[in-house]
C-alpha cells in the first residue's frame, strides 16, 4: 500500500457515500506506514460532509494541521 492507493480508496468511499469507511481507512493509514496527504484528507472531509457528519469533517481538517498536511482550496471547499 502507498499514499496513492489509499487516497484512491478514500476517494471511492467518498463517492460511495461511505464516510465511516473513509475515516476508518484514514485512521489506519499511519499503522500501515502510509502517510495521508492533502488528497486523502480532502476526500475524507468531503465524504463526511456528504454524510452530514460536519463535526467529523472539521476534526479531519483540524488533524491536518496537527499532522502538518498541506491544506488547499479543495480542502477548504470540502470542509
Amino acid at each position: 500500500l502507498n499514499t496513492i492507493t489509499c487516497s484512491a480508496a478514500v476517494s471511492a468511499c467518498e463517492k460511495g457515500c461511505e464516510w465511516a469507511k473513509a475515516l476508518e481507512l484514514l485512521v489506519q493509514m499511519p499503522a500501515l506506514r502510509v502517510q495521508p496527504n492533502t488528497v486523502t484528507c480532502s476526500a475524507a472531509i468531503s465524504a463526511c460532509g456528504k454524510g452530514g457528519e460536519w463535526a467529523k469533517a472539521l476534526a479531519v481538517l483540524h488533524d491536518m494541521g496537527a499532522r502538518h498536511v498541506e491544506m488547499n482550496t479543495i480542502t477548504y471547499n470540502a470542509a
